[in-house]
C-alpha cells in the first residue's frame, strides 16, 4: 500500500512561506502540492489564496485548467494511454480496455491501494511509436496486452521494464 503524506496546515504553511507573496508563484506553489501530496488539497488552496490575498475560484480555475495538477489524489505511478489518431487506429482502445481488466479502474480513476492512476489523453507526440503508453514519464512503444500485463508487472514490482 502506498504511504499517503497527512495534509497538515503546518506543512502547506511552510510550502507556501518559502515563495515571496506574490501571485506570480501560484502555479509553482500548487506544483508543489502537488509533487509532495500527488494532488492540490482544498486546504492547500485555501491557505494559498489567503497568503496571496486573491479569491479561491482563481486558484481553482487555475488548478483545473493545468492538466499536470489534480484536485483529487493521484497513485504513485501514473499509467496514460494515448488515445490520439493514430494510436486509435493502432490499438489504443484495446490499450484502455487492458489496463481497465488489469487494474481494475477506468480512465480518471486510481486503484484502491492508490498504487496507480490511468488517464487517457488525446496524444502523447509519439505517432510512429503507437500505441504509445507512458508509466511515470518513461515511454513505451508498439505495446501489446502481453507487453502491458509485463509492464504494469514490473511496476508493482518496483522495477523498471
Amino acid at each position: 500500500m502506498v504511504e499517503v503524506l497527512e495534509v497538515s496546515r503546518e506543512s502547506i504553511e511552510e510550502m507556501i512561506h518559502s515563495y515571496e507573496c506574490n501571485q506570480r508563484y501560484a502555479l509553482a506553489i500548487m506544483q508543489d502540492m502537488q509533487r509532495r501530496y500527488q494532488y492540490v488539497p482544498k486546504e492547500g488552496l485555501r491557505a494559498l489564496a489567503e497568503y496571496l490575498g486573491c479569491p479561491v475560484s482563481a486558484l481553482y480555475a487555475m488548478a483545473t485548467f493545468y492538466k499536470a495538477l489534480s484536485l483529487v489524489p493521484k497513485g504513485e505511478h501514473i499509467i496514460k494511454c494515448c488515445d490520439g489518431t493514430a494510436c486509435h487506429i493502432r490499438g489504443a482502445s484495446t490499450l484502455i480496455d487492458g489496463v481497465e481488466r488489469e487494474l481494475g479502474i477506468r480512465p480518471g480513476e486510481t486503484t484502491g491501494d492508490g498504487l496507480f492512476s490511468f488517464e487517457t489523453v488525446n496524444c502523447l507526440g509519439s505517432c510512429a511509436l503507437a500505441p504509445v503508453l507512458v508509466v511515470d514519464d518513461v515511454y513505451y512503444g508498439k505495446v501489446t496486452l502481453e507487453k502491458l500485463k509485463e509492464i504494469i508487472q514490473t511496476v508493482r514490482e518496483g522495477g523498471a521494464v
